[in-house]
């Protein structure tokens, strides 16, 4: 912080309270009681005394060379003032002020605060004669002990505030930095989420389409005219589904369950990826309310497992099964496929980014799987106050309908729950 220049407004209360005492003090020499038949001295010193204070004296409080050249001073004008008219000890009014706003340190001006005793005492004494001697070590007495212990004190005031300045001044710096530090983060944290967003939605899409492109030029290769056309037309729908899933983020919706439940979207899923893949997948899934960023997460989820069954899992066939209770909602896929080693570091950014995903929710996920024996991925979530979820246990296998879907030489069996009234959250 920059020092504020020393100009003759600086302390503008003290120039005053110096120029009134001065004032003062000379009219009491004038007029007040003295032993000796002209008081010229005690003019002559009040006057060098406003002079220096006028040339240099002022510039005291904020520079100690100034300071250093002023303050000797005090003790001729301590002494000389009431040698000449006692009543004049009134001067100290204004020399103890002056010894502590312009002494530095404590111990400094309580030694200066001494001196000055000590020489109105000795003028006291010049004046009074030896009958004043008990009363002038009272009055000097009572006079330094009194400034020392106020000007301590008014030190130790000016310490505090001092001090409570430079704290206010770390703290707003601390502030600052800790704003700009949520900005980063906030940043980060948004580069990451919007990062899982596109590898779960448009990344899986685009991905989709890539293999959909190789399979109609395979058809096209080989003359499948007829199975050529079916493979267009889930190109073409996924290509949509991708510009929905573009657009969904550029509005910052993302959530992929609007207008719909969980479980109809996670059976547009499993019939997308059987049309796209060939790879029968089931769905258990009973009607539920979820809040919707739950929605989100549980559909993310099986989107990035669904993505790696087709990626990696070489699978006949994959399951989908989604529980709610009152404690917690569970979804689990279950493939049938080659399986890994889960001791080892997992490639790519999908199942880290399932995870992350999973503990800003505050649920888990446990991966089970072994090579040759198909992967397991099971993810648990709190489940939403009781007024809001739909906590009944899912209905028998007699009550479901099994609603084969055909998509050209495959199909697949998407179990669906009997129709319910259940309205998705807003």
């Amino acid at each position: 912080m920059q020092q504020e220049p020393v100009t003759a407004r600086t302390n503008a209360w003290l120039h005053a309270f110096f120029g009134g005492t001065v004032l003062l003090t000379g009219v009491i020499a004038a007029v007040g009681w003295s032993p000796w038949s002209t008081r010229w001295p005690a003019f002559v010193t009040l006057t060098v005394f406003a002079l220096a204070y006028a040339a240099y004296g002022w510039r005291g409080y904020e520079t100690p060379r100034a300071a250093v050249a002023f303050l000797p001073l005090f003790a001729v004008v301590g002494f000389v003032l009431p040698a000449v008219a006692p009543a004049t000890a009134f001067v100290q009014c204004i020399l103890f002020p002056l010894v502590w706003c312009q002494t530095e340190r404590v111990r400094n001006a309580v030694l200066l605060s001494g001196v000055i005793g000590l020489a109105s005492g000795i003028g006291l004494q010049v004046s009074g004669g030896p009958e004043a001697l008990v009363g002038t070590i009272l009055i000097e007495t009572v006079s330094v002990v009194g400034a020392c212990a106020m000007g301590i004190w008014m030190t130790r005031l000016a310490h505090l505030a001092e001090e409570r300045r430079r704290l206010l001044e770390e703290l707003r710096a601390t502030q600052d930095s800790l704003a700009e530090a949520h900005r980063t983060a906030g940043v980060t944290s948004e580069r990451e989420r919007l990062a899982r967003e596109i590898h779960d939605t448009v990344a899986q899409d685009l991905a989709g389409i890539v293999m959909l492109t190789e399979r109609a030029r395979g058809d096209l290769a080989a003359a499948r005219i007829n199975q050529l056309d079916e493979r267009l037309s889930v190109l073409e729908d996924s290509a949509r589904s991708a510009l929905e899933e573009s657009r969904t983020l550029v509005a910052a919706g993302a959530s992929g369950t609007t207008g719909d439940s969980l479980a109809g979207a996670l059976h547009r899923l499993a019939e997308r990826h059987t049309r796209e893949t060939g790879v029968p997948v089931v769905v258990e899934a009973s009607e539920c309310a979820l809040d919707r960023d739950a929605q989100v997460v549980l559909l993310r989820v099986a989107q990035e497992a669904l993505a790696n069954v087709r990626a990696h899992a070489q699978a006949g066939s994959a399951h989908l099964h989604l529980v709610v209770d009152a404690e917690q909602v569970v979804l689990r896929i279950t493939d049938d496929g080659v399986g890994f080693d889960t001791t080892g570091a997992f490639p790519g950014h999908g199942l880290r980014g399932l995870r992350d995903r999973l503990a800003l929710a505050g649920g888990t996920c446990t991966i089970t799987s072994a090579p040759g024996e198909g992967t397991t991925i099971t993810v648990a979530l709190p489940t939403p106050p009781s007024d809001t979820v739909d906590a009944h246990p899912l209905p028998a296998r007699d009550e479901q309908l099994a609603t084969p879907v055909l998509t050209g030489d495959t199909a697949v069996t998407a179990t669906t729950p009997a129709p319910q009234p259940v309205q998705a959250p807003q």
